[in-house]
């Protein structure tokens, strides 16, 4: 069997039906400009190589972290975590970062419905995927195909709290989810805290790692193109020093 790389990455571009504290804009300079800087700095418009127009460069002028497809560490959920400073994305050890995938179908959930971890068991036995120390497990719930409209970030099912420390207790360190954010949306958070009276409602899932460390992926794409197991992934993370992400290029490796 070739091998065979499968992006899970969301492009990085523009896109208006973000909310406004998620938008990324990027400034692409043209190849011309690159031939005056190049003349600025001294060198003879005559000496300049046979048909070079110049360099073309971009600039990210606005870009959270947590923007696109990104990796969490564990300073994103609080200063501290299982009682030791928590680690920022530079800190992220790599070994974690690479692994073998195991993919949970969670697309039948309904809006809103958080993923339980009798959901996560009841699919392991179903497909026979097995989760050992070290595995990077992905959960489908199919809410990437709203990426890109202004319900995006709306849309979901979301880990509960149960599952996340599930998951941490087979020895995952890293997870990730193909819809927004890891727990259900925030606005249904806020909604449901504040009509149960609650306040151990908000940040359910992601507040198990003030408690248990391990990192997750938010923002994914494209696991309904990967088998439930029999693959490895890599999600390697810009080491952007003292952060609470960072931007990943998230990719399923298939094959020899």
């Amino acid at each position: 069997m070739t091998r065979q790389i499968i992006d899970l990455s969301k492009p990085i571009c523009y896109s208006k039906n973000d909310p406004w504290f998620m938008r990324v804009k990027i400034k692409h300079k043209k190849h011309g400009l690159g031939r005056l800087l190049i003349r600025g700095l001294g060198l003879p418009f005559r000496l300049f190589p046979e048909n070079f127009t110049g360099w073309a460069d971009d600039t990210i002028k606005s870009m959270g972290v947590h923007s696109t497809t990104h990796l969490d560490a564990p300073w994103h959920y609080g200063p501290e975590s299982g009682g030791k400073p928590a680690k920022t994305i530079d800190e992220i050890p790599l070994e974690w970062c690479f692994g073998d995938g195991v993919v949970i179908d969670m697309a039948y959930k309904k809006e809103l419905a958080p993923i339980t971890a009798d959901d996560i068991q009841a699919d392991l036995e179903k497909t026979g995927a097995a989760i050992n120390e070290g595995t990077i497990v992905l959960i489908r719930t199919g809410r990437d195909k709203y990426m890109g409209t202004r319900d995006y970030w709306l849309k979901g099912t979301g880990m509960s709290a149960e599952a996340t420390e599930w998951l941490i207790d087979q020895g995952v360190k890293v997870m990730g989810i193909d819809q927004w954010g890891w727990d259900t949306p925030l606005k249904d958070q806020i909604k449901t805290s504040k009509h149960t009276n609650n306040r151990e409602v908000f940040w359910a899932a992601h507040r198990v790692g003030i408690k248990k460390e391990y990192c997750h992926i938010e923002q994914l794409v494209n696991l309904g193109a990967l088998p439930s197991s029999g693959f490895k992934v890599s999600v390697l993370p810009l080491k952007i020093v003292g952060a609470s992400a960072a931007p990943a290029r998230v990719v399923a490796i298939m094959g020899d």
